[in-house]
């Protein structure tokens, strides 16, 4: 299996500093980031790890549950997925991810809203990239629609 790449140039410090995301293996594109916005209700153009990894969370979910529906005798005709990561601060000191909210709303053929419900948390629990923030909370609105 590949394996697949992102680097950060950074200068400054935390508070003064700010750096460049570059997601490598594709190329498709860097993206500022700095630790103020980091952690400003406003984003102002810049990205942050908690973005990316809201990037990463729910497409990977995406796929999973594609593959779960289908293995269900569903055919997914669209998933909606966002995904909510939570920064705040850790009580042993410094920050962490307080939690991730995955809301999916689907527009699915041959499953009804309980099938399509245990497949949403079939593929919360089987997404590789939920099974790598074991450590955070991760919860789930799931939803059929049409």
């Amino acid at each position: 299996m590949p394996t697949r790449t992102a680097r950060t140039d950074w200068t400054g410090t935390l508070e003064d500093g700010s750096g460049q995301v570059e997601l490598t293996s594709s190329g498709i594109g860097t993206y500022e980031v700095s630790f103020p916005r980091r952690v400003a209700d406003e984003a102002g153009g810049y990205t942050s790890p908690e973005e990316l990894i809201a990037a990463a969370h729910s497409a990977c979910y995406a796929m999973q549950l594609s593959a779960l529906i289908g293995q269900a005798g569903g055919t997914p005709q669209a998933l909606d997925v966002q995904a909510d990561v939570s920064l705040g601060p850790d009580p042993a000191g410094g920050f962490r991810l307080t939690g991730i909210k995955l809301t999916v709303r689907g527009e699915v053929e041959g499953l009804d809203a309980a099938q399509f419900l245990k497949a949403a948390e079939d593929a919360k629990a089987g997404c590789p990239v939920s099974k790598a923030l074991t450590g955070v909370d991760i919860t789930l609105d799931a939803r059929l629609e049409g």
